[in-house]
């Protein structure tokens, strides 16, 4: 059974991503503000996080690796082209805590390069920041057997978590997930321009159509129905929907997404 004690955690870079996993560790009761530890160059973000989390900052990496301990998690939240920086120097002994990169495109044998022996790797997406991301992840050869639970328990706090088998499918995940919030964004705006078209206001018609993704994504989620059947109920015979929905499917929209 897994454990549900709160999880000692380390940040490495304070930056969005680690302050939205913050929010939703601290939310959860996943940690504790005394339990995490942020590494952060600038003192200012330092300040900011200390003041809003109540959590333990500092500017050395090394220290932050070792307040996490052997039973803990470092976050890797650092910017790729600086991991290997942040990560030279680190004294990491037998019992290495569990290192969770969230790092775009770098590897499980780039980090095992970097000294990562127990190591998993993720890839959240933007929504993240507003407690509804959605995240694949993978283990690396030295992870324990628990530690994809630790990595659910973690990115579950700011969305949904799935673990993949092989890491070449977390290319998937990055094209579903990873860049999908930005096909959505186009699917908002042009059906909120198809609204200013007919004559609604600009503000009406983005309201109107992101509440629409959003309850039309909560009904697949929580209904159990197949996207097509959900489409089908709308389209009622020789209606505008199935007229829409044809129009659609002849401009590509499917092979096109």
């Amino acid at each position: 059974m897994a454990s549900t004690a709160p999880l000692t955690v380390c940040f490495l870079g304070g930056g969005q991503m680690c302050e939205a996993l913050l929010g939703g560790l601290l939310a959860q009761g996943t940690t504790e503000g005394k339990l995490v530890t942020v590494s952060e160059p600038v003192e200012a973000r330092r300040a900011y996080l200390e003041t809003k989390f109540g959590v333990n900052t500092t500017a050395d990496n090394s220290a932050a690796v070792k307040a996490a301990g052997a039973n803990g998690v470092v976050v890797l939240a650092v910017k790729p082209q600086v991991a290997a920086a942040a990560l030279t120097g680190l004294t990491l002994g037998a019992e290495s805590p569990l290192f969770l990169s969230i790092m775009a495109g770098v590897t499980l044998q780039k980090l095992a390069d970097m000294g990562l022996a127990r190591v998993a790797r993720t890839m959240p997406n933007t929504p993240a920041l507003v407690g509804l991301g959605a995240a694949g992840f993978v283990l690396g050869a030295g992870a324990l057997p628990t530690d994809g639970d630790t990595v659910n328990r973690i990115m579950s706090a700011v969305g949904v978590c799935e673990k993949v088998s092989d890491e070449k499918l977390l290319d998937a995940v990055t094209g579903v997930s990873g860049s999908g919030p930005a096909y959505v964004y186009m699917m908002i705006e042009a059906m909120s321009d198809g609204g200013v078209k007919n004559g609604l206001p600009r503000d009406v018609a983005m309201k109107l159509a992101a509440q629409t993704v959003l309850g039309s994504a909560k009904m697949v989620l929580e209904g159990g129905k197949h996207p097509a059947v959900l489409k089908n109920a709308v389209e009622s015979p020789g209606g505008t929907t199935i007229a829409g929905t044809s129009a659609l499917e002849s401009a590509g929209f499917r092979s096109a997404v």
